[in-house]
């Protein structure tokens, strides 16, 4: 009798299902973190000017960081310095809770493709000149006077602008990202359909403000039309400057194309 020698034959070990893959998780504010902070900024200082400083603090903190086209004016030897940095931290102050949250709720839904677009540093440098934008319409046509000037509605503007430049394209991709579409041209933008419709909304909207006439808010609280007016130029005209080439989105796994949200 042949006998053979080996390894012992191994038991097959039973089959282990896999688990699902997990999908990605999806955060409860969709924001890009530059945008995050800057609303977390405004509102945090919002919070200290009410419910922190005194009065005199309040009038302190106004007088020194809002803008007042009467210290250009002025000669320097009898001001301070206010007027080299006021033309950009008036943006971030704001007079009321209404005032802040209605900024907010615009910010949020003009800024989030404008930042995804460009990017933080780009969007910081895009704050910055809307809001010297603003500000300098306001001082050219507000010449000498002693007004007050804050809120964060000349950067919102400008970002609104800018928007008109990307955000309504020609041809309608729905799978597509808003902030992944290609740039329209000045020429193309004007000659956008949804794009003219939109900006005669703001128009008329910035038109019954000018004549007195707010859309939300307090009628006893003077409105700067003319900063909005600013800003949205400067976004609309100049947004090219910021503007870079939108990155192709990603193909899913195979995975996440088979995970059904609803």
């Amino acid at each position: 009798m042949n006998e053979q020698t080996g390894e012992p034959q191994k038991v097959p070990e039973p089959f282990e299902a896999q688990p699902p893959a997990r999908p990605p998780r999806v955060p409860v504010f969709n924001l890009p973190p530059a945008l995050f902070f800057s609303l977390c900024l405004l509102v945090v200082i919002y919070a200290v000017q009410a419910l922190v400083l005194s009065d005199d603090a309040v009038n302190w903190l106004l007088l020194t960081f809002g803008f007042v086209p009467a210290r250009y004016v002025i000669p320097l030897s009898q001001q301070g310095f206010e007027l080299f940095w006021t033309p950009v931290t008036y943006s971030l102050l704001h007079g009321s809770v209404q005032h802040i949250v209605f900024n907010a709720f615009w910010l949020m839904a003009f800024g989030a493709p404008v930042v995804r677009r460009i990017g933080t540093s780009r969007f910081v440098w895009f704050w910055l000149f809307s809001a010297t934008a603003s500000a300098a319409l306001h001082a050219v046509l507000n010449w000498g006077d002693v007004s007050l000037l804050i809120g964060a509605s000349g950067v919102i503007s400008g970002l609104m602008g800018a928007a008109c430049r990307f955000a309504f394209p020609a041809e309608r991709r729905p799978m597509l990202a808003a902030h992944l579409n290609a740039r329209l041209s000045i020429v193309e933008a004007l000659l956008n359909r949804t794009v003219v419709i939109f900006m005669l909304l703001w128009l008329v909207g910035n038109a019954l403000i000018a004549v007195g006439i707010p859309l939300v808010g307090d009628s006893d609280q003077e409105i700067a039309w003319d900063a909005h007016i600013g800003g949205f130029v400067f976004g609309f005209f100049l947004f090219s400057l910021f503007d870079r080439a939108p990155q192709p989105p990603e193909e899913p796994t195979e995975a996440e194309k088979d995970v059904l949200q609803s």
